[in-house]
């Protein structure tokens, strides 16, 4: 009975860790910015992904971190950016916790 119960368990937090390392790259997207709408604490970068997917990317001083990590994206600008994905029954969204990288 121990035995089945560490294996149990040895084969659970395998499956977690697996499970958590294949998540870590869906956290990112790269594409170019199509548009760029200022708002009250930010802005949101329409991005046309590498996978020809539309992101709406909301950006601002808080959720990267520091004005030190605040870049303005601009039109027709390469991006790489990292940060919580979701969609709504029309819409890919990105609350953008780090730029990657502007090309």
């Amino acid at each position: 009975m121990k035995n089945i119960l560490r294996f149990s368990a040895i084969l659970m937090l395998l499956v977690f860790l697996i499970s958590c390392a294949c998540i870590k790259n869906k956290n990112t997207i790269s594409g170019k910015v199509i548009a760029v709408e200022f708002g009250k604490d930010g802005y949101t970068a329409k991005i046309n992904s590498d996978k020809n997917e539309v992101y709406f990317a909301i950006i601002s001083i808080v959720n990267v971190g520091g004005p030190q990590n605040y870049k303005l994206l601009k039109e027709g600008e390469e991006v790489s950016l990292k940060g919580e994905i979701w969609k709504t029954e029309t819409e890919n969204h990105i609350k953008v916790k780090e730029i990657i990288a502007i090309k």
